[in-house]
């Protein structure tokens, strides 16, 4: 709310722009000359093309992956196993 007890609208502006993104990932932008100066709020959309093409289930039953653990028996329940990696996992990144 302005000082004076109106509302002032925001301007929103959306410019799309396409980039490579670099090894460093540090990108420079350059505004077009009508974008006002001052405080803005911005918000950075990346895309990335489709992945690669991935393979089917029954490709992944064929690799060396799928029953990789079969013979381990320090696993016992693989439900509350892969509940405990995982869980573990979102703490060492947090």
């Amino acid at each position: 709310m302005a000082r004076d007890g109106t509302e002032r609208q925001a301007m929103v502006r959306t410019i799309n722009l396409n980039a490579e993104i670099p090894a460093s990932r540090e990108l420079h932008i350059t505004l077009p000359a009508d974008v006002p100066i001052g405080p803005a709020d911005m918000v950075l959309v990346v895309s990335s093309p489709a992945p690669a093409e991935t393979g089917t289930l029954g490709d992944f039953v064929k690799s060396e992956f799928f029953g990789m653990w079969a013979d381990r028996t320090d696993i016992g329940d693989s439900t509350q196993f892969a509940r405990h990696v995982r869980t573990e996992g979102w703490k060492r990144s947090a």
